[in-house]
Order: structure tokens, then C-alpha cells, then sequence
């Protein structure tokens, strides 16, 4: 007996990484799963019982997807909104990394560098919209219509959002952090609002993880980041899924509201 036994959820971001890992978690303790991504190929690849295509970022998109997993399964239950990005076209990326690299040769080279690394001159709107629409809006979409759902049904559930430990120490580029902060008021308000409908919101605050997007970091900061976490590693994908697995399950009953940080100390809330 899994304890996610005759429920039905939904991920965002499912086709890899930590999206990829919730599926998996949850889909092992019993529940029916689908994975929604933007490559529907990664969705299908993450073992769900259902794949769909889905923008999170496009509110037309969520409705069609939330409402198909619903057909689907007959009824939804948990809600993770894990799907994010941490750049985009026009958002002053390459101009930061550019910099990095020559402050870190200089250093390498000298010792001493008067290279400024910054982001926030180089970002355009549109690399800064383009973050914050699938990081802020997507959940706001996805709770939104889950919760329609779960009115409509008389049913109770559990939102679970994926926010991150920088939206405590600031570290990061200015519309992710920006975004991630927003992720957990949004959790706190939706959690009050919700609560008399029996609906949980709760979020999981992850420190650096071994995922696919480390890939675009430099190694330099790679290296920094695991020197800085006080157990000397990043988290699996596996140990961030089985805190949302917590969060989602009836050991968390009375937990609402809360952030879950899960970060190897490296970081307080």
C-alpha cells in the first residue's frame, strides 16, 4: 500500500531534474501522475501515468492541461509547481558569465581584479518578463486552476510550490530571486485563503541540486557553491522529491504555510 494510493497529481517541469524525481516519488507511492512540461517528449520519458504539453507561463495552456488530468484520472489531489528557469534571452546572462570569466583569469593571472560582475545594467524587459512569467505566473496559474477544480469537485488537496534557499541569502540574478521570494508569499497568502476549501500550501526552499540547469554554470561557481553548503555536496534530485512527498502526504496534515527548506545548512529561513 503506497500512501498516495487512489490520488491524482499534477508536476510542472516533469521531464527532468527535480520535476522528473517528484514524478517518479510520487508515482512510487501510489499516485497517478502527470507530467507537465514544454518538451512533451522529457514528459513521456519521466515514467507519469499521463504526459501533456504545457506552458506554464500561458494560462490558456494550464487550464487545457489541468483540466485533462482531471478527465483523466477523474479527480486531482496534489499540485507541484515545480517548473522554472533561471535565464532567459535579453536578461544580461551572457554580459554576468562574461565578466565572471575574466574576473576569475585576472585573479587567476594576478591576483587582483577591477572587473565589476554584475546583471542587472545588461537585463532588457523582456529577459526579466520572460523569467518571472514562468516563475511567479506559472504557479499562480496552476493553483488557480487547481483549485477551481478541487472547489468544483468538494475536494480536499495540497499545493506544493518549489521556491529556492536564494530567496533568503539573495544570491542569484535579480528575476530569479525576485521570483523565488515571490513563490513563498504567494504560499503563505494562498495557504490562509485555501485552508477553509481543506486545501494545504506549503513550499520546499532547495538549496544547489544536481539537476540539468547546473550544467550552464560555471564550474568556478559550481565549486563555490558546494564549498559553501556545510555538508559539502549538493542535494540529489531524490531528497528534494521526498520532501515534496512529505509535504503532500497526511504526515503533513496540519502543516500549512510552512517552507520546507531543504539546503544542508547553508542557508537559514
Amino acid at each position: 500500500m503506497g500512501r498516495f494510493d487512489g490520488k491524482a497529481a499534477i508536476v510542472t517541469g516533469a521531464g527532468r531534474g527535480i520535476g522528473r524525481a517528484i514524478v517518479e516519488r510520487l508515482t512510487a507511492d501510489g499516485a497517478k501522475v502527470a507530467a507537465l512540461d514544454m518538451n512533451i517528449e522529457d514528459a513521456k520519458a519521466s515514467g507519469a501515468a499521463l504526459a501533456l504539453q504545457c506552458n506554464v507561463a500561458d494560462s490558456a495552456s494550464v487550464i487545457a492541461a489541468v483540466r485533462a488530468a482531471r478527465a483523466a484520472f477523474g479527480r486531482l489531489d496534489i499540485a507541484v509547481n515545480n517548473a522554472g528557469i533561471g535565464q532567459a534571452a535579453k536578461d544580461g546572462s551572457e554580459q554576468f558569465y562574461g565578466a565572471m570569466a575574466k574576473r576569475n583569469e585576472e585573479l587567476a593571472a594576478t591576483g587582483q581584479s577591477d572587473v565589476i560582475v554584475d546583471q542587472l545594467i545588461h537585463m532588457e524587459d523582456d529577459g526579466w518578463a520572460a523569467v518571472m512569467a514562468v516563475n511567479i505566473n506559472g504557479p499562480f496559474y496552476v493553483s488557480r486552476e487547481f483549485a477551481r477544480v478541487l472547489a468544483e469537485d468538494g475536494n480536499a488537496g495540497s499545493i506544493i510550490n518549489i521556491s529556492s534557499t536564494s530567496a533568503q541569502s539573495g544570491e542569484g540574478s535579480p528575476h530569479y530571486v525576485t521570483s523565488k521570494a515571490a513563490i513563498i508569499g504567494l504560499t503563505r497568502q494562498l495557504a490562509r485563503e485555501l485552508a477553509p476549501r481543506k486545501i494545504r500550501v506549503n513550499a520546499v526552499a532547495p538549496g544547489p541540486t544536481n539537476t540539468p540547469v547546473m550544467a550552464g554554470i560555471p564550474d568556478e561557481w559550481i565549486k563555490s557553491m558546494e564549498a559553501s553548503i556545510p555538508l559539502g555536496r549538493m542535494a540529489n534530485p531524490s531528497e528534494i522529491a521526498a520532501a515534496v512527498a512529505y509535504l503532500a502526504s497526511d504526515d503533513a496534515s496540519f502543516v500549512n504555510g510552512s517552507v520546507l527548506v531543504a539546503n544542508g545548512a547553508s542557508y537559514y529561513f
